[in-house]
């Protein structure tokens, strides 16, 4: 049987329960009172029963309060998937939509991300997904905004003419008067 992983020594299990009892994790907290009772002498096994989780997840606990301390028993935000573009491409990127697409070079008269998409692809040899280059597009604080369509031969002293207006002051009806049924 292998031995186990010894405990910080900076901690008692009277510390762990008052850790315990200001934390608001309840996760936390049932990982720091299993671990007050491997301080006490109890066996790994009785304080695995204790939080509810066999001996290997009690072993991670060990293993992650001996590193971190307390704070190593929070929960945390799983990383994820690193990021398609570094900065560089990145950058690359920003210059790229700021200097706007010449027309006889990337043969667009404005950015779209399927022109951003084939772009990236064709310099990076990078393939991004529709909506990964969204995503990367709002983290650079860029966002989409377009004009509002406007027809060429539209009149703008006919637009005004026809727009509605409301009189200054409306007036309410008087309350009506309910009628009583006998």
């Amino acid at each position: 049987m292998a031995v186990a992983i010894g405990l910080r020594g900076d901690f008692t299990a009277l510390h762990l329960r008052e850790l315990a009892r200001g934390s608001r994790c309840p996760d936390q907290t049932r990982r720091l009172l299993s671990l007050a009772e491997i301080y006490d002498g109890r066996s790994r096994s009785e304080a695995a029963r204790l939080g509810g989780v066999r001996l290997q997840t009690l072993r991670d606990w060990v293993l992650w309060f001996n590193a971190d301390g307390p704070d190593g028993l929070l929960n945390g935000k799983a990383p994820g998937n690193a990021s398609i573009l570094n900065d560089a491409q990145r950058q690359a990127l920003a210059d790229i939509i700021d200097q706007g697409p010449n027309p006889a070079i990337h043969g667009v008269v404005r950015w779209r991300l399927v022109d951003l998409m084939q772009w990236v692809f064709e310099e990076f040899r990078l393939s991004i997904s529709k909506q990964t280059m969204s995503r990367e597009l709002r983290s650079m604080a860029f966002r989409k905004l377009s004009a509002r369509p406007r027809h060429h031969a539209q009149d703008e002293a006919a637009l005004e003419a026809f727009k509605k207006t409301s009189p200054p002051v409306w007036t309410r009806s008087p309350p009506s008067k309910r009628q009583e049924r006998p």
